[in-house]
């Protein structure tokens, strides 16, 4: 796939404007108490095979841009080798949680708001730019990773699902909505358009528990759900019974819990300046 076929394949996954009109809730975004406890799951001592490769390029005292940053998971792990990191989000609520993080854990942060690549000349260069969990929400990849690309002096590591992450909600869409979801773009793909672009990306894929986070209470899990399929609130019963076991509490908080599929990490390294 190049970046023209990412492109098109992204706009499949466009939802119907008579189903968005209807929806009382916007269904996109994330709950800021989601990415907070995945942010306070992540620690120095539980690195994800990303946090290792983001690490391993970092110099003593080194600086990350965390592009889409959400409350800092992929990169407040990051922290013994850090001396600053650059959080990059749209979501003024994440920011906000990325700062409480970043104080809890005793790390020096910068934040910028707003949407990768339209902030990129606002934004610093980094050591090792770090993304997670955000390449099926581009529409146009290309320009983007070039982005992430031209602000890393040494290395870019981005982690993603193996295929997108509502996938796994197909046959909620079609119970819902009758409405049949696409398959494509996944990682494969990223991969594909980044090297169309002259990327030397490294691939690695593993299945590991991750930091799946959650929430407190069983009908907040629940409502998230729903609202994502554009249903109104009187139908968190019937949504709660089509999730069935993937409804799940596992002592500590309430989550959904999708099939367990591989996570993907790609990393490219970056020539430093002068380099033959």
């Amino acid at each position: 796939m190049d970046a023209e076929g990412w492109r098109n394949a992204m706009r499949d996954w466009a939802l119907p404007d008579a189903i968005l009109a209807a929806a009382p809730e916007s269904p996109w975004g994330f709950p800021v108490e989601l990415f907070r406890s995945r942010a306070e799951l992540a620690t120095p001592g539980g690195l994800t095979f990303a946090n290792r490769r983001a690490r391993d390029a970092l110099p003593d005292g080194g600086t990350v841009l965390d592009i889409g940053v959400g409350a800092g998971a992929a990169s407040l792990p990051l922290r013994p080798r850090c001396s600053l990191i650059i959080g990059v989000d749209s979501s003024k609520q994440q920011l906000s949680e990325f700062r409480r993080q970043a104080h809890r854990a005793n790390v020096t942060v910068r934040t910028l708001m707003g949407e990768w690549p339209a902030v990129a000349r606002r934004s610093p260069v980094a050591d090792v730019v770090a993304c997670n969990h955000v390449a099926y929400n581009i529409a146009d990849l290309a320009p983007f990773v070039l982005a992430l690309t031209a602000h890393a002096r040494r290395r870019v590591v981005m982690e993603m699902t193996s295929r997108h992450p509502t996938a796994w909600m197909a046959d909620l869409w079609w119970q819902f909505h009758a409405l049949k979801r696409p398959a494509r773009p996944d990682a494969n793909d990223v991969v594909s358009v980044l090297r169309t672009l002259g990327l030397n990306v490294r691939r690695h894929a593993e299945v590991t528990p991750g930091r799946a986070g959650g929430f407190a209470h069983r009908e907040d899990a629940v409502a998230w759900i729903r609202r994502r399929l554009c249903l109104e609130a009187n139908r968190d019963a019937d949504v709660a019974a089509a999730l069935g076991e993937r409804l799940t509490n596992d002592g500590a908080c309430w989550t959904v819990r999708p099939p367990v599929e591989p996570v993907v990490t790609v990393w490219w390294d970056v020539r430093p300046e002068g380099a033959e």
